[in-house]
């Protein structure tokens, strides 16, 4: 591999511990022009990287395609890699740095997707207006939480909100009490001030939210140009199209980096019932303190969660709870649930029939 230019690469993102596994990994990869590079979008065939200085295209080896998709995984966003170039003037993916930390998230049939790699601070970003829903911010908190990313609230459109403190009071009421809320107008210059703690040199932060939630908009006023399209939200509901199609890192002017990412239609966080934990803190410390060890926080007496979250919180744990236990089903477990409702449907039936005499 080449020597690493550290002050070059920091600027797309380069990290000690980042600089110290490419070289662990590049002992590995007999290729001497190999270079370090880092994707900033990936396409159906083709991947777009950066080398701290210019941006180009490329493709990945079949046989790093081939391991990656045995493995269940893919090239994301974020990723740092090994590309070297072939005879005819073509750019190789030839090796992939194992992700220092990663998001993924899960689609509505239980397929996994990554969605960025190597990120520091996660934005969750969601609109003072239409967009506002608690419960789809602890979904996105989720995702984030046990990733080793640190996850931040921004609640766009302040400048439409009529009562911005009554907002950011509900969501303290529900949210981790550490988790930091900022609520902005996105379009204008103090955002990027409010943010600057986040947006260091050699960091990379990426924006979480729903279409129309203001992503691309803070992403231009991160850069200080209009680089990304961003478009109006229908006047019913406040939903946004979808203006952004694909992942995409930026560099910015202080030397960090922003992924802008599309909005998601579906939500379903990947991992298991340690991570909801980490998402729904409040909870997992006040079961601690229920009467019976399995307490399942619903109808047992002597119940202390009930009793101090908001029922729409614990409803949303539950929902969340439900979802992630069947995403870790095997085969066989979820063809006995299947059995198991059927039978107490049968039994349903009979029952309503002894009571109608019939």
């Amino acid at each position: 591999m080449q020597d690493l230019d550290f002050e070059r690469l920091r600027r797309i993102g380069l990290s000690s511990a980042v600089a110290q596994a490419l070289f662990n990994l590049a002992s590995e990869e007999e290729n001497e022009n190999a270079r370090a590079m880092r994707v900033i979008e990936v396409h159906r065939e083709t991947v777009q990287l950066h080398d701290g200085e210019r941006q180009f295209a490329a493709r990945l080896l079949p046989r790093l395609y081939r391991a990656l998709a045995d493995e269940g995984d893919a090239i994301a966003t974020g990723d740092w890699v090994l590309a070297e170039p072939d005879a005819h003037g073509g750019l190789w993916v030839a090796e992939r740095l194992p992700p220092l930390a990663s998001l993924a998230r899960r689609d509505g049939d239980g397929r996994r997707h990554a969605v960025v790699s190597n990120v520091d601070t996660a934005l969750l970003v969601m609109g003072l207006d239409g967009d506002f829903n608690p419960r789809r911010l602890e979904r996105f908190l989720a995702i984030v939480s046990g990733s080793g990313v640190w996850p931040v609230v921004v609640l766009s459109k302040a400048d439409l909100c009529a009562d911005v403190d009554a907002s950011v009071a509900l969501l303290r009421e529900r949210l981790p009490a550490d988790l930091p809320v900022h609520a902005l107008d996105t379009q204008s210059a103090s955002a990027a001030q409010a943010l600057e703690p986040y947006l260091g040199a050699g960091q990379t932060v990426v924006l979480l939210g729903s279409s129309g939630a203001g992503k691309s908009t803070l992403t231009n006023t991160l850069l200080g140009e209009a680089t990304q399209d961003t478009g109006a939200v229908r006047a019913g509901d406040q939903r946004g199209r979808h203006t952004t199609t694909a992942r995409s890192l930026h560099l910015l002017p202080g030397g960090a980096c922003v992924i802008d990412t599309p909005g998601v239609r579906t939500l379903r966080p990947d991992g298991d019932e340690q991570v909801l934990d980490a998402a729904f803190a409040d909870i997992a410390s006040l079961a601690a303190h229920c009467r019976f060890r399995d307490c399942g926080h619903q109808g047992e007496p002597g119940c202390a969660v009930r009793a101090a979250v908001p029922a729409d919180r614990l409803h949303n744990f539950h929902k969340l709870q439900r979802e992630l236990r069947r995403d870790t089903m095997t085969a066989l477990d979820r063809k006995q649930e299947v059995s198991l409702w059927k039978a107490r449907g049968r039994a349903a039936r009979v029952h309503m029939k002894a009571k109608r005499g019939e």
